[in-house]
Parts: structure tokens; C-alpha cells; sequence
């Protein structure tokens, strides 16, 4: 997912369904239906997309875009993220719950230390919970890190930081420079 703060990625276009034009969407709403219900919609690019929800189907929408009319047209979406500006999106409500472009880009540090050790790349969910890609400041190596409180005790969005819990297993080579400075 891009990082653009102004807006949001609501969904991704995976594939097509049929042969009037209709895509299939994964959706990132909280209803998966309520695609449709922010509006016109724009690629990263600031393309327009009118679009309507028709039906779901094995973990996607179904959805018509209008001017799509052909299997052919449809298949040139494929891979196109589709964004919705923050403004008409419900503000978070609950601590605990974030936007993932607020993630994106967030000082790492350890919950022992208050020295930076990496920076948030993405954020992405395979079907098991989130987890967040973060890059090590020194190595430039990346590593996957579950987004649980286990792992992530503390996210502070307003100071632009998360803490995760100092793990050996985490960061490798980080783990190694603390190990050794140690000794």
C-alpha cells in the first residue's frame, strides 16, 4: 500500500469476474461492502473510479466501474489500489485502531531503549493478523514483525513512534550488536 497520508487505500483490484467488465476487489473496509459508499474513488495517479459494489465472492467484492464494459478493459485494472480521501472516512474512534498510512513511516524502538533502531515500511495482512515491515536503520535490513500487543506494546502515533519488545529473535543483526556490546 502507498503512503499518502491525504488519503486512503480502500481496496486493490485482483482480477475480473465474467465479461462485461465487472472486477473483483479486495476490500479494506471495515464492511467490505461499503466500497461504494465514499464516493468517487482515485488511483494513485488521481484517477477517477465510480464504482459499485454488485456482490462478494470467495473473500472479494464484485464490483462495476463505470466506463468498464468488457472482460478486456477490466483485466487493464488488475493490480490498481483504490483510495478514498481521508476527510470522508470516520474518524478513528477506539484506542488500539489505526489507519495503516499512519503506521507507515513510524520511528521502531525497543521497549528497553529509546534509541531509534528502524522505521515502519509497510503494513500487510495475509489472512492471519497484521504485520509490519520495518527496516533497520543501521543494516538497512528488513524484517516482518507481527502487529500484536505481544510484539507491540506501545504505538504513539502523535509522537511518531512504536515499542517493540526487545526479542533476540527480532532484528537479528540488531540482536547481535546488543549481545555483543554486552559482553
Amino acid at each position: 500500500m502507498s503512503n499518502n497520508k491525504d488519503k486512503i487505500c480502500l481496496g486493490k483490484i485482483v482480477g475480473v469476474h465474467g465479461i462485461k467488465g465487472t472486477v473483483k476487489v479486495k476490500s479494506f473496509t471495515e464492511d467490505v461492502r461499503d466500497l461504494d459508499s465514499y464516493g468517487l474513488l482515485t488511483d494513485i495517479n488521481g484517477k477517477e473510479y465510480d464504482v459499485k459494489v454488485i456482490g462478494e465472492a470467495k473473500g472479494t467484492i464484485r464490483v462495476n466501474i463505470k466506463g468498464i464494459t468488457d472482460r478486456n478493459m477490466a483485466e487493464e485494472l488488475r493490480g490498481i489500489e483504490l483510495f478514498a480521501p481521508r476527510d470522508v472516512l470516520p474518524e478513528i474512534a477506539e484506542d488500539g485502531e489505526y489507519y495503516h498510512t499512519d503506521l507507515i513511516d513510524l520511528d521502531v524502538k525497543f521497549d528497553n531503549d529509546e534509541k531509534v533502531v528502524a522505521k515502519i515500511l509497510a503494513v500487510y495482512n495475509f489472512g492471519a493478523g497484521d504485520i509490519l515491515e520495518v527496516k533497520d536503520i543501521n543494516s538497512k535490513q528488513t524484517d516482518m514483525i507481527p502487529f500484536s500487543n505481544d510484539f507491540v506494546p506501545v504505538v504513539d502515533i502523535k509522537n511518531g513512534f512504536i515499542i517493540i519488545v526487545n526479542s533476540l529473535e527480532l532484528f537479528k543483526p540488531i540482536g547481535k550488536e546488543i549481545k555483543e556490546s554486552k559482553e
